[in-house]
């Protein structure tokens, strides 16, 4: 079983992209984060003749998030994070995929920081957390993966000394991280490759792609009875060469 997370950056504009990769990668399931695009706008009927069931929850212009199941449809569990009955961003969804609990989320990116776009992270990020512990104590089969917004350590990223005032690397966030983590999940791309550099995203200025100029933000972190599980874990760093192509390439988790 494959399972991926990409943040596709606008899911109309780069619909190409996503189903020239969904061809040769074959994931059978896939969590998208930013689709840019209202629910009635979500391009479906491509996705479908691509051979995959979706579940989705749009935002016009911002955010928006879906999990795609090839040959089925997922079985929506929940519909955004518990917590905030005011927050109105779409950025989480969750559902059952052949037993498994598979939780597709966009944190907030929270800067500039400190400021109040950096507060709505870090509240976020606890939402996160209580909701993971939840899941966690439930014992069922669990993967929470999306575009955390977040570098862990200084593997993760290219320059760490250039990014200490960034809100993907206070020390706030990487402790929010390390908390969730701490529940006894496992971050799957970590666990296979510990010492090595890994990114999952680009920026599109000053040539980020060319320089490998990256950072690692997308996630997948497991449940222990899924990471017992795990066989292989990656990222399709080519995609992110392809025209008109996200800033983040896709990562994958394989299970037996």
């Amino acid at each position: 079983m494959k399972v991926a997370t990409y943040n596709v950056n606008g899911v109309n504009g780069r619909l190409p992209v996503l189903l020239r990769w969904l061809e040769e990668a074959q994931p059978d399931v896939v969590c998208l984060q930013e689709l840019k695009a209202p629910d009635e706008r979500f391009p479906m009927a491509a996705i479908k003749q691509a051979d995959y069931g979706a579940i989705w929850l749009g935002q016009k212009s911002w955010n928006g998030v879906a999990i795609l199941v090839r040959g089925a449809t997922p079985v929506e569990t929940r519909r955004g994070l518990p917590g905030d009955d005011l927050d109105l961003h779409s950025r989480y969804l969750e559902a059952a995929v052949d037993g498994i609990i598979i939780g597709c989320l966009y944190l907030p990116n929270g800067n500039p920081a400190p400021g109040p776009k950096f507060d709505y992270k870090l509240n976020w990020f606890e939402r996160l957390t209580r909701h993971a512990q939840g899941l966690f104590d439930s014992g069922l089969p669990v993967i929470l993966a999306g575009d955390y917004n977040v570098m862990p350590t200084d593997l993760d990223v290219y320059k760490p000394e250039r990014w200490q005032d960034d809100a993907l690397f206070r020390p706030e966030v990487r402790q929010a991280y390390r908390a969730l983590v701490d529940q006894g999940w496992t971050d799957a791309l970590r666990s296979l490759h510990p010492a090595e550099r890994i990114y999952t995203f680009w920026d599109y200025f000053r040539n980020a792609y060319g320089r490998d100029a990256g950072l690692r933000i997308d996630h997948l972190l497991l449940a222990p009875n899924v990471a017992e599980r795990l066989v292989s874990a990656g990222v399709d760093r080519h995609v992110r060469g392809w025209d008109k192509s996200s800033d983040h390439a896709p990562t994958w988790i394989v299970l037996h």
